[in-house]
């Protein structure tokens, strides 16, 4: 795994562990959260107004894959 100076996970999109994009999981393992809580937190911005889908498409495109091989 790519860790900064500060021993934290570097923000990518991991190889495995994925459901979609792997933009929750990548999340959920930077700040060290439950990617399970972290992806209902996620569908359920969903039905609020706001531009969430347009963020998690971008964010998608964005963050880079982690060079790992699953």
């Amino acid at each position: 795994m790519t860790t900064t100076t500060e021993s934290r996970p570097v923000l990518t999109r991991p190889a495995s562990g994925r459901m979609i994009g792997g933009v929750c999981a990548g999340i959920a393992r930077r700040f060290g959260w439950n990617v399970a809580v972290v992806r209902v937190l996620t569908v359920a911005s969903v039905f609020i107004p706001g531009p969430q889908v347009i963020i998690y498409i971008a964010m998608w495109a964005l963050i880079p894959a982690d060079s790992r091989q699953a």
